[in-house]
């Protein structure tokens, strides 16, 4: 800010209560002209009266002057907003009161030795002229485009000048002489109006920082010039300009309008004694804030770059506008001017403007018969339901009211439950009744499709499957009241109702389709509903299916088909009737006795072959068995299978009923039978008695029987020679009867020597037993405990035949813990029993009083029996601890396995050694 005399105010808006004065020095004689301050703050250029120019860098005090602009009434700067720093300007346009375009640099350093100013250069580039003779050059500005273009717009009084031209990457230190120089053909010269007020000023509005500018407004003689900035346009940069003429109460003669600053949609027009905001939509004076006289006559005004704000000052005062909420009523505005796109934009977090701005282009495109859009507006708005949707049948409109019912039903939300069901039945019938009517018509095919095609989009839509699922019952009556069938099976595939579905196959005959949609959707349900039906008409692919199943069915529950149609049904369905069984049993290991009896009857009516192999493989052993044997016998039996017969009759060793029933098919089957019963040789002798008496009696084949003979070795000739008629020569069994005498005769050899061999055996034991009375050991007198490691012969000890010598009471340390529970409960008994005998006879040594002597006689008997109690109960307590050496014998080999420490003493243990 210049105060007008020498000084310069500088005022940092982050600090304002610190401003900074800076002198200019400068003759008495000259004045501020203007001051030019680049959108950062960093470089200000002074331009004086006197035609001369001062710099001053916002980092320094001091102020330089510009030699080489000397000469020249600086007018306008253009600052080059790319290559500027703090320190340096980069390229710049500056214009001169004579019409005259100069190209400039200035830099804060202090250069070198021989070049210590701050303009590093200073160059004509252009000049500008009206009728003829120069013109001031009033404004300048330079910005860039996209793809590196550059735009420079030069103003005078009355004409507004572009130049355009591009700048290859990396050569914009090259400045701007490029630009003018480059052909300017398919752009106009210049735009000129025929009033002249002296001066003109132009002002851009750029959204954002750093960005191209939007819009411009450009103040002149006849008016304000403004409109939006296209940099694809080839003829022109502006694009839909218009003219606002002054109001009438601005008259050149003492009011001419002084400045311009142009925001997003209005402009304001600084005036000597008051400012005008100037609407850009409907060119209207919108806001008029007039400024008392005290301050003086308002000077100047402008606008910052970077913060937005709006500053005017006076002769006596400075005064910032902000501008606040400036789009808040533009809404209304565009919407007059049917600009309904941009309407809305501007009322977006306004619910109420939003709702008018709808109903109005609503409104305006059911006028203009725009129905479909119309319809998707009216969804959006809060109107009454009734009286949009009357509307449109009225007007026999019903895709708009479809659209506007399907737009509707989209804005509901999920709690609206009653409205959405309402809506959806209504949608399903305008959709059958238009699938209806282009049906009927062949020559709109491809809408019907179209339409079905949005149809069943529709029946599909996940956002209403619950109401379309509650109220399928409706939907698939007006379904069928139409006769629409293909749309009912869709819409009972998407309701996951694959009963009806397949109801409908199976009614039409198309079991095939009908499989289908089982085998895809593999309800097991559905399956044991529907397997009968189909498998009277498709066996093979209805157990392809059940195969495939695997597991997931229940073969129980499909017997019920199986047996109708196997008995009543054709060999195609018997035979597959017989393969998923064999896929039960065999692949699935079903082991059901449900399953393996009716396999069972399959084979026994339909492949007797089968049934005998089914039976060997199922198992011999019941716990194997997973068939009815009492079932499996009487079928057999029904059908005269009499090997299967005997096989079952084994499995349930029922080997008597076996062997009689095999000798009516084959011995060989009767003898195989007979030796089962390997655990009864009773058994088994009058099993193979049974298959000799056969063999003599029925077949009368004496060779045969002498080969049981040789067959089984409990049989003699003995047994079988009753079943020998009276009169039968011996010489078939002559030979038998030899060798079973010489059995016999080796037999009593056997039992003699054995005789022989006891007798021998019992005379040595009496020898050892003698040998062992007679056998003792030496114990010297340095011998010590094995288990203590002290002098043996101190205490009572055990001397045992492996050369171990324990004390007694070592020993029985040694012992006790080996013993079982029961084994070491008696030897405390004992203990206990031993010291009571103990006490009695030490009780019998103390001398008695005389008065008792006359007891003396029991005295002496209990002596007695105690003295044989006491040793009887000594040999009880050896018999335990002292039968073996508890080194040598059972008792260490048993203990082999057990920890050395016990695991419930381990811990004390453990921290006895801590």
């Amino acid at each position: 800010m210049s105060l007008g005399k020498d000084t310069l105010l500088r005022i940092d808006l982050a600090k304002p209560d610190r401003p900074n004065q800076v002198e200019l020095g400068r003759k008495e004689d000259s004045r501020v002209h203007k001051l030019f301050l680049d959108p950062t703050g960093s470089h200000l250029v002074i331009s004086l009266s006197t035609s001369e120019c001062l710099y001053l860098n916002r980092n320094t005090q001091k102020v330089r002057s510009l030699s080489r602009w000397r000469g020249h009434l600086i007018e306008s700067v253009g600052w080059n907003k790319l290559l500027r720093t703090e320190t340096n300007t980069g390229p710049i346009l500056v214009g001169t009161s004579q019409g005259i375009i100069f190209e400039a640099e200035i830099s804060a350093s202090e250069g070198s030795l021989f070049n210590t100013n701050p303009d590093q250069y200073f160059k004509q580039v252009h000049s500008l002229e009206e009728d003829g003779r120069p013109a001031p050059v009033c404004c300048i500005e330079v910005e860039r485009g996209p793809e590196s273009k550059v735009v420079i717009i030069a103003t005078t009084r009355k004409r507004l000048f572009q130049f355009v031209g591009r700048v290859a990457e990396g050569s914009e230190q090259q400045g701007f002489s490029a630009i003018f120089s480059q052909n300017q053909e398919l752009l106009p010269s210049f735009q000129e109006f025929p009033f002249n007020m002296g001066y003109s000023e132009i002002t851009f509005y750029t959204p954002k920082l750093r960005s191209c500018p939007k819009a411009f407004a450009w103040m002149m003689g006849n008016g304000v010039l403004y409109g939006q900035l296209d940099y694809v346009k080839l003829d022109s940069l502006l694009s839909d300009v218009q003219v606002w003429d002054y109001t009438p109460d601005i008259d050149f003669s003492f009011n001419k309008p002084i400045s311009i600053v142009l925001t997003q949609f209005h402009f304001l027009l600084l005036l000597p004694d008051r400012v005008k905001a100037i609407c850009t939509l409907n060119g209207q004076v919108v806001y008029e804030d007039v400024f008392p006289d005290k301050f003086g006559t308002l000077k100047k005004m402008i606008k910052d770059p970077a913060g937005g704000l709006v500053w005017i000052y006076t002769e006596k005062a400075v005064f910032r506008y902000h501008i606040q909420r400036e789009a808040r009523d533009v809404w209304q505005m565009y919407m007059s001017m049917n600009k309904f796109d941009l309407a809305k934009e501007y009322c977006r977090d306004r619910p109420e403007c939003m709702d008018i701005v709808l109903a109005k282009e609503a409104e305006h495109c059911f006028q203009d018969k725009r129905y479909l859009e119309s319809a998707k507006c009216y969804a959006l708005t809060q109107n009454y339901f009734e009286e949009i949707a009357l509307k449109f049948i009225e007007a026999k409109q019903e895709e708009a009211l479809k659209e506007f019912l399907l737009k509707k039903l989209n804005n509901l939300k999920q709690s609206e439950k009653t409205q959405i069901t309402l809506l959806v039945t209504w949608l399903t019938e305008l959709y059958l009744n238009r699938l209806g009517l282009l049906q009927s018509d062949e020559g709109k095919h491809g809408v019907f499709q179209e339409t079905r095609d949005e149809f069943r989009k529709f029946l599909s839509s996940s956002k209403h499957k619950e109401c379309l699922y509650n109220n399928r019952t409706t939907i698939y009556d007006l379904l069928a009241s139409h006769g629409n069938v293909d749309d009912m099976v869709y819409f009972s595939v998407i309701m996951q109702d694959y009963e009806r579905v397949i109801s409908h196959h199976c009614q039409h005959d198309d079991y095939s389709a009908a499989l289908e949609v089982l085998s895809k959707h593999c309800d097991e349900k559905l399956f044991y509903k529907f397997s009968p039906i189909l498998m009277q008409h498709i066996p093979k692919k209805v157990v392809d299916a059940w195969i495939q199943m695997g597991s997931r069915l229940e073969p129980k529950k499909l017997i019920p088909a199986l047996v109708n149609y196997s008995q009543m049904g054709s060999t195609q369905q018997v035979n597959e009737t017989i393969r998923y069984m064999e896929f039960c049993v065999y692949q699935l290991t079903v082991t059901e006795e449900a399953i393996h009896n009716y396999l069972l009857s399959l084979y026994a009516k339909y492949k007797p072959d089968s049934l005998l192999w089914y039976l060997e493989q199922a198992g011999s052993h019941l716990s194997d068995i997973h068939y009815d044997l009492k079932y499996a016998l009487r079928l057999c039996a029904e059908h005269g299978y009499l090997q299967a017969c005997v096989l079952v009759y084994k499995i349930m060793e029922l080997y008597e009923e076996a062997v009689d029933l095999a000798l009516q098919v084959d011995v060989d089957l009767a003898k195989t039978c007979a030796d089962l019963p390997e655990d009864d040789e009773e058994l088994r002798k009058k099993l193979w008695l049974k298959i000799a008496c056969h063999v003599v009696q029925e077949e009368k084949d004496v060779k045969k029987a002498m080969n049981c003979l040789s067959s089984c070795n409990l049989l003699k000739i003995e047994d079988i020679l009753p079943f020998f008629p009276d009169f039968v020569t011996i010489d078939h069994f002559k030979e038998a009867i030899c060798s079973s005498l010489e059995e016999y005769n080796q037999h009593i050899d056997e039992l003699k020597q054995e005789m022989e061999e006891a007798t021998e055996s019992a005379k040595r034991i009496r020898e050892d037993i003698q040998e062992m009375r007679n056998k003792y050991g030496v114990v010297e007198n340095q011998e010590k405990c094995a288990a203590c490691d002290f002098p043996l012969l101190n205490r009572p000890f055990y001397l045992f035949l492996c050369g171990h010598m324990f004390h007694y009471d070592c020993l029985f340390q040694e012992v006790t813990p080996h013993l079982s529970t029961y084994k070491q409960t008696k030897l405390g008994e004992l203990q206990k029993r031993l010291a009571a005998a103990t006490q009695t006879s030490k009780s019998r040594h103390r001398p008695a009083p005389k008065e008792k002597e006359e007891g003396g006689d029991t005295a002496s008997l209990g002596k007695g029996s105690a003295g044989v109690s006491r040793e009887q109960i000594k040999s009880d307590i050896d018999d335990i601890i002292a039968c073996e050496c508890v080194y040598c014998g059972e008792l260490m080999i048993k203990s082999i396995d057990k920890p050395f420490i016990d695991p419930q003493k381990f811990e004390e243990e453990k921290s006895s050694w801590l």
